[in-house]
């Protein structure tokens, strides 16, 4: 897998970082920072989430410990995210190169590699993470510089784009997931709960935002605990295991795998010229296509 592969599959996570990074610049500014500021933060942070809400967080005048807890709390599902793309990396890919990769994982580019039907390699990586990067960075250098330009009716109302982000995420997942939708009630209540109730509102927003987090994510886990997948234990069937089919989720890095060889052929089996099952003086392989071989249909 090649740099340029990575930027191809980049680009779109880049296009739709511009317009929320553009939105946090203009927020940022709004809340009294200099132009340089956002850009600064985007550029040594790349995580939206924490970025909107740890900038609020200084500009309220919360303490270090506040801002670390809560920087803590909304980014530490990247933690788990680099663990599981560590294990499709290739052999090949060095502690100083994973390293340099760890900057880069969001949801999009986690999302985009996990994909991935081959092992994953630095320089792919490195394609798709440095092309959603500068469309962060850039959107956020776009909204410092138009932010003095712009209108202040149009400033205020793009500050409502990260809102429309997180209710463009939560809603498929909601409507497809009742326990996500338990999920989100729970934390909308946890939230209104500390908003409207007279000695709750007292407490700053980073402490309600981990409060709310962790009690009600483990709640829900608590609920609904995930049962581990024995499918991939089950035996094969006895149909599968006389074809010679492969098992599902066996096949190699790059998806060449043999055919099922119970397969029907498409020219019947023989080749209509001599009636022998031979196809251009190629022997037959367990009924194969019109290539001659299982391994042909593949390439």
């Amino acid at each position: 897998m090649r740099f340029t592969n990575g930027l191809k599959d980049g680009l779109p996570i880049a296009l739709g970082y511009v317009s929320v990074a553009f939105a946090y610049a203009i927020s940022a500014m709004s809340a009294g920072f200099p132009a340089w500021f956002p850009v600064l933060v985007s550029f040594t942070n790349f995580t939206g989430t924490g970025q909107f809400a740890g900038t609020n967080l200084i500009a309220a005048g919360a303490g270090i410990l506040e801002i670390a807890a809560t920087m803590l709390v909304i980014n530490i599902r990247y933690t788990l995210m680099s663990v599981s793309l560590s294990q499709k990396l290739d052999s090949g890919v060095k502690l100083w190169q994973r390293s340099v990769l760890a900057l880069g994982v969001t949801d999009e580019n986690y999302a985009v590699a996990i994909r991935s039907p081959k092992r994953l390699n630095f320089s792919y990586l490195s394609g798709l993470m440095l092309c959603s990067f500068c469309g962060w960075v850039g959107g956020t250098a776009l909204g410092a510089l138009l932010g003095d330009i712009l209108p202040e009716a149009l400033m205020n109302a793009l500050g409502i784009a990260l809102f429309a982000m997180f209710v463009a995420i939560i809603l498929p997942a909601a409507r497809d997931d009742k326990k996500v939708l338990l999920l989100v009630a729970l934390s909308t209540a946890a939230s209104c709960l500390f908003y409207f109730t007279p000695v709750l509102d007292r407490l700053s927003d980073g402490w309600v935002i981990i409060i709310c987090s962790v009690v009600c994510t483990a709640a829900v886990a608590f609920l609904f605990p995930k049962k581990e997948d024995d499918a991939e234990n089950a035996p094969v069937s006895n149909a599968a295991a006389a074809g010679g089919a492969p098992v599902s989720g066996a096949t190699d890095p790059g998806g060449t795998h043999e055919e099922d060889k119970t397969a029907p052929d498409t020219n019947g089996g023989a080749d209509e010229n001599d009636g022998t099952g031979l196809h251009n003086g190629t022997p037959p392989h367990g009924g194969a296509g019109e290539n001659g071989s299982d391994g042909e249909a593949t390439k």
